[in-house]
């Protein structure tokens, strides 16, 4: 039998919308939609889940789990864990405006959830993710 390769759906830059997340792997993302794509949030850089940092990337001081943990809670909370530790979520639709591809099969994202607000100023402004320039030069959550 041959398997049945599934396309991942890339967000083209400008184009606007929906995510019904279903689960997350750490602070920035990824986020798994039940559409079919994944986001990686905006303008952002939290710690890898294992608590390294990448050497291009802003470093924030709170640990990845920290990170992945709050954004879990901005999105209503965990629901379970896979075995392959993403937490299950089932929060409100979110409403997002891409950037284009992140790296992969990930849609880069500004993306806000009608309980939360913006999901990348929201951890930015926890702490447990720091804004990261070079995909934010326009400063977005201070201007809000």
């Amino acid at each position: 039998m041959i398997p049945l390769l599934l396309s991942v759906a890339i967000v083209a830059a400008g184009n606007h919308f929906t995510c019904t997340p279903t689960r997350v792997w750490d602070g920035d993302g990824p986020i798994w939609c039940a559409e079919g794509m994944k986001i990686r949030l905006a303008g952002v850089a939290a710690r890898e889940i294992d608590g390294s940092c990448r050497a291009w990337q802003p470093c924030p001081a709170a640990s990845g789990v920290a990170a992945r943990d709050h954004l879990v809670a901005l999105l209503g909370g965990g629901r379970g864990t896979t075995r392959d530790g993403h937490i299950l979520v089932n929060g409100p639709r979110l409403s997002c405006l891409s950037e284009g591809r992140a790296k992969g099969t990930r849609t880069g994202a500004w993306c806000t959830s009608p309980a939360t607000g913006d999901l990348s100023c929201a951890m930015i402004g926890s702490g447990l993710a720091l804004r990261w320039r070079t995909f934010d030069p326009a400063d977005r959550c201070r201007r809000r």
